[in-house]
Order: structure tokens, then C-alpha cells, then sequence
């Protein structure tokens, strides 16, 4: 069973407290010792350091007393026979004042042997003040007071480090410069910080607690609310709202989210769009072939060839509107592939206007074709064709009054522009990107097509992106409206103008 985020950033949040904690208690208390005494050491370096760097200034009795302030040390400067020049004396503890002549010596010796520098550690016993007496306390328990001293290990004896260098002044005396620290005992700091450590990590562990509870229910409250707002959608509900502007994450999901429901929505609705006109299409035809034929069959003298021939029409728009059908269903599926060649697209395109040259006449319809030279392509001459044959479709059956339609081939370097442009009432701005729909129709009326299925303009936009061609559609509303795509030029070369 898979844990909830909720319960997840909890466990995160104990994990990070625990590892903290873990890791507080072992370089406070396990690694203490080391680093304060690696601490202590180059602290001692650095002073001995400075005090050689005073030895040669007029005041550096003043200076070397303020080096041993600073750092906590005792300092100690002699002669190469072990007699004192200056000295500073911070802690009475240290060693390094209480060398005796032939100890002092020593340190001298070893110090030429290593080069001119040498350090020592020391162990020696604690001051007397803090041993036990008779009656099982110490004087300083005694002067002080017992209580201050209940939680303090007891001390058994301290350690010191003197280091010892060797250098020559300006003058050239040869001058030993010593400097002595105390770095033990360090137990009582120990178990002091235990102790701290103790009530840290139980304040730690109870605000972590607090703190992972608070986070995992801001975090997962909202991203919770979404998955139950994503149940309803999933079940058709798509006028859902996602809500969620606590975190930008969380709102750029929310708005995301938003606009699926929106679209699937709008699909949705075309769907249901799409059945219905279908269904009163494919009714239509089927009804009226019913009709001639129960009318021929039961009404002696109706096997006219008027008859058939309305049956003949019903049958080729039935065949028409089911392969329409198909093709938008290939193409939408990828599954159609483009027989590319080089043609004259000019030709094809008068080729198509040939076509309806009956129907143009019959009707009233002018189609003028405008260009002034014949263009080759390379591109699948079928599907362009049906292009074509859909764009002046539509122009047909949504021109205006003066039943006018313009085609339109434009050449600008190895670019050719075909427009397709009508009279009609034209197409609201917000209205422009809905057109490429399959039975989309702006005033949402459904209406038998005067010619086509209604399909075309959704095969058209499908075969120009198998191409890779550019395409729109420019609009005003009262003025018309003019579909158009864009195509590389193979060659050009003379032609006639005018159809």
C-alpha cells in the first residue's frame, strides 16, 4: 500500500530531525575532545607565531602580554641559557613558568634537534584546591559551595601542550620563545553539553513533530482537494472548478487542469455536434432514396428517369459524406501517407473549377480565378486537389447575395499564396480558430450544405499539416472571408490568365 503525501513529508521531516539530532550528539559530544584540542593547538601555533613576530619591537613586553590575553596562553622568553627576557602569565595552571632550570634546558635541546622547533604535552596532577580531602570534598567545594560542583565530573589530571621555538633577533641573540595552553580537562564542558543536548533534542523532536505535521497538511490539503475535483471531471462533470493558489506549483497545475476541463468540454460538445449532424445527413439521403423508391415501386408511371436520378444524387452524397468520413479519420490517426510529385498546381486548380463549371452555370454562381503564370509543386496531387475542391466548397456555400467567389494564386519569390475568398457575412474574431472544426457552423444552426458534407474544412486543415504548410483563414464580419495556404514554388513558367 502506498503511502499519501501527507504521511510522506511526515516521515521526511522525523528522518531530517533524527539525522540532525544524530548528528549534533556525535560532534558535540563523541568528537569534542579532538577538536578542542586541535582547536587549541593551532591557536598555540598561531600565538607563538606572534609573539616571535614582536620580539624585535620596542614594546614587546606590552605586546607579547597582550598576545597571551588573547589567546588564552602563557608565554615565556629566555636566552639560549634558559634566563628569562619576558613573560606573560594568564593562567595559573600552565607549566611553562614552572620549569625548572634542567627541564627548561631539555626542552632547549630538543628543540635544536628538531630544527628549532619542538612541542611538548604535559600531564601533571590537579591542583590541590580540587583533590579530596578526609571528609570526601574538595577545597573548592568548600570555598564555593558543594551544590555547584554536583553535576560536574570529578577531574583527575590535566594535560597542557608547550611549544617551543628557537629564533634570532635583529641583533642576533638567540632568543627561545615558549608558549604553553591548557587543553584538558574538557570533561565538564561534556557533560554539560549532554545534558543541553538532552532537553534540545526532546524541544527538537516535539517542534518537528509540530512542524511535519503542519507542512504535510498545508502541502497535501490542496493537492487532495484537486484529486477529488479530477475524480469529478473524469466522470463527465466538466464544469468543475480546480482551486489551488497556495503554491505557485500547485496553482500552475490548477490552471493547467482548468484548461483540460475547458477543452475537454469543448470537445465534448463537438462531439455531440458531430453525431447529431451526421446522423441528420446520413438521414436525409437514406430518407429521400426510401421515398423514390416506395413511390416507384407502389405508383405505376413514377420509374421515371427524374426519380432515378434523385436516388442516383442521394447515393453518391451518402458515398461522399461516408468517405469524408474516413479520410478525416486517417488523417487525424497518421495513418494516411502523402504521395509526393512534382505537378502544376495551377493546372489542378483549374481543374477543380472545371468541375463545377455545370453546377456554376445551373445556379448563378461566378468563380473568377485570378493568376498570371502556372506554378510546379511538389506535393501529393490528390489530397492538394481535394484541398482545393473543399476550399472553393465552402466558399459556395457560405457566399453572399451575389453568389461571387475569387480564387486567388499569388507568387512572392519561391513562395506561392492561394487564397479562396467569398462574399458572405464573415466570422467573428473569436469564432476564427473554431472553423477547422468538423461540422463546426458559426451561428451553431445545422444546415444541409449546398454542396459537400460539411466535413471539408477539417480534411483541409488535416492534408495542409501532413504537408507542413502554412494555412489560415482572414475574416470580417459583413465583409467575407478568405481561407488561404502557403506553398514552395518548384519552377514557374508561363501560362494563360483567367478561367
Amino acid at each position: 500500500m502506498k503511502l499519501s503525501i501527507k504521511w510522506k513529508i511526515f516521515i521526511y521531516m522525523l528522518g531530517f530531525t533524527a539525522v540532525l539530532l544524530g548528528l549534533l550528539w556525535l560532534f558535540q559530544t563523541v568528537y569534542l575532545d579532538e577538536f578542542y584540542k586541535n582547536i587549541k593547538t593551532n591557536e598555540l601555533e598561531d600565538a607563538c607565531e606572534s609573539v616571535v613576530a614582536v620580539l624585535d619591537d620596542v614594546n614587546a613586553n606590552e605586546a607579547i602580554e597582550a598576545i597571551g590575553a588573547s589567546y588564552d596562553v602563557c608565554v615565556r622568553v629566555t636566552d639560549a641559557y634558559g634566563n628569562d627576557i619576558y613573560e606573560s602569565e594568564q593562567n595559573m595552571q600552565c607549566n611553562v613558568h614552572k620549569l625548572r632550570r634542567d627541564q627548561l634546558l631539555r626542552l632547549i635541546t630538543e628543540a635544536r634537534a628538531n630544527g628549532g622547533s619542538y612541542q611538548a604535552k604535559v600531564e601533571n596532577e590537579v591542583p590541590d584546591f580540587f583533590k579530596y580531602n578526609d571528609k570526601g570534598i574538595t577545597d573548592m567545594e568548600n570555598l564555593l559551595g558543594k551544590d555547584m560542583f554536583v553535576n560536574m565530573p570529578r577531574m583527575t589530571e590535566m594535560e597542557s601542550i608547550i611549544s617551543v621555538e628557537i629564533v634570532r633577533s635583529l641583533s642576533g641573540q638567540e632568543l627561545v620563545v615558549m608558549v604553553n595552553t591548557i587543553i584538558t580537562p574538557v570533561d565538564a564542558t561534556v557533560h554539560t553539553l549532554r545534558i543541553q543536548l538532552i532537553y534540545i533534542s526532546i524541544i527538537m523532536v516535539v517542534l518537528s513533530l509540530i512542524i511535519a505535521i503542519v507542512i504535510s497538511i498545508r502541502i497535501s490539503k490542496p493537492i487532495i482537494k484537486i484529486n477529488e475535483t479530477a475524480k469529478k471531471l473524469g466522470k463527465g462533470e466538466y464544469d468543475v472548478r480546480f482551486e489551488g493558489d497556495s503554491y505557485r506549483e500547485i496553482a500552475q497545475l490548477s490552471e493547467t487542469l482548468n484548461q483540460a476541463a475547458v477543452e475537454l468540454a469543448k470537445a465534448e460538445g463537438l462531439q455531440r455536434e458531430l453525431i447529431a449532424n451526421v446522423s441528420h445527413d446520413l438521414r436525409t439521403p437514406l430518407t429521400m432514396i426510401t421515398a423514390y423508391s416506395e413511390i416507384m415501386r407502389d405508383l405505376p408511371g413514377e420509374n421515371s428517369p427524374e426519380n432515378v436520378q434523385v436516388i442516383i444524387d442521394e447515393a453518391k452524397r451518402l458515398t461522399s459524406l461516408v468517405n469524408d468520413l474516413l479520410d478525416v479519420s486517417k488523417l487525424q490517426a497518421g495513418v494516411m501517407e502523402l504521395n509526393l510529385k512534382e505537378y502544376d498546381l495551377t493546372a489542378s486548380i483549374e481543374s477543380v473549377l472545371a468541375r463545377y463549371s455545370k453546377f456554376l452555370e445551373q445556379n448563378g454562381y461566378t468563380v473568377d480565378f485570378e493568376y498570371d503564370r502556372n506554378i510546379l509543386v511538389v506535393a501529393d496531387e490528390d489530397k492538394m486537389y481535394q484541398v482545393i475542391y473543399n476550399l472553393v466548397n465552402n466558399a459556395i456555400n457560405y457566399t453572399g447575395e451575389d453568389k461571387k467567389i475569387i480564387v486567388r494564386q499569388r507568387v512572392a519569390g519561391s513562395i506561392a499564396r492561394i487564397e479562396v475568398i467569398d462574399t458572405g457575412e464573415g466570422i467573428a474574431p473569436e469564432e476564427l480558430t473554431n472553423v477547422w472544426e468538423r461540422y463546426y457552423k458559426v451561428d451553431k444552426n445545422h444546415k444541409r450544405a449546398v454542396m459537400g458534407t460539411g466535413l471539408g474544412l477539417s480534411i483541409v486543415k488535416n492534408v495542409l499539416k501532413l504537408h507542413g504548410l502554412s494555412y489560415g483563414v482572414n475574416s470580417e464580419v459583413g465583409k467575407g472571408t478568405c481561407f488561404w495556404f502557403e506553398i514552395s514554388v518548384k519552377e514557374e513558367r508561363n501560362g494563360h490568365r483567367g478561367f
